[in-house]
């Protein structure tokens, strides 16, 4: 999508209905200052509001995402095709950048909770700890434990969220709740869970966009 010309492309239709940025604004419960950001190619309207926005421009998502008309059936037919496809490689892209984030918090809490752990080696709390006369552990170790604890869940949080899991019984594709990722077994990013479309229970591997 070339936000420029779907931007000048916004600016051309509100006109030509005979609105002002502030007027469009109200209409969609915006500031005339998001229009103008919509106009000058610095951002895109939410997905929430785009529907909305194409109903009062008298124009369609397709046209929208194109920054055009599209009046003959066949071209409107391959820029849906290139538009599906345009934000599907978007979504991908986001999706394996937020994976790849995981990572890097993974690795960032493993190290912290090695610092923690040196801190009880630097005391020599650490054998005491485990042994008959148990000492409680050094503050920066506890400190340690939570950020790492912390770190992890959020990693989860955002391994969630990113792209779908498949049922390899049926193909099914569906994002989880945080009860069913932290309580599923699994193998790193694929999950043993129950696929709410055929009712079994299999693998789920990680997809990063939804087939259609």
């Amino acid at each position: 999508m070339d936000q420029m010309k779907t931007g000048r492309f916004i600016a051309q239709c509100r006109k030509e209905k005979g609105l002002t940025q502030f007027q469009l604004g109200e209409l969609l419960g915006i500031t005339d200052r998001a229009v103008s950001k919509w106009e000058r190619g610095l951002s895109l309207p939410d997905a929430s509001i785009m529907q909305e926005l194409c109903d009062i421009l008298d124009i369609t998502i397709n046209e929208l995402f194109t920054g055009e008309r599209l009046e003959h059936m066949e071209n409107y037919n391959k820029k849906a095709e290139e538009n599906l496809l345009e934000m599907k490689k978007k979504e991908e892209a986001a999706n394996r950048q937020l994976l790849r984030m995981t990572n890097v918090i993974g690795a960032m809490s493993a190290a912290v909770f090695l610092m923690g752990v040196i801190s009880l080696i630097r005391e020599g709390r650490l054998e005491n700890m485990v042994g008959w006369n148990r000492q409680p552990p050094t503050v920066e170790f506890v400190v340690a434990l939570i950020a790492a604890l912390g770190g992890l869940f959020y990693a989860g949080e955002v391994e969630r969220k990113a792209g779908y899991y498949k049922c390899a019984h049926c193909g099914h594709e569906q994002t989880v709740g945080t009860g069913t990722f932290f309580n599923s077994l699994h193998i790193g990013r694929t999950h043993y869970m129950k696929c709410p479309e055929c009712g079994k229970k299999s693998w789920q591997k990680k997809v990063l966009t939804k087939d259609d």
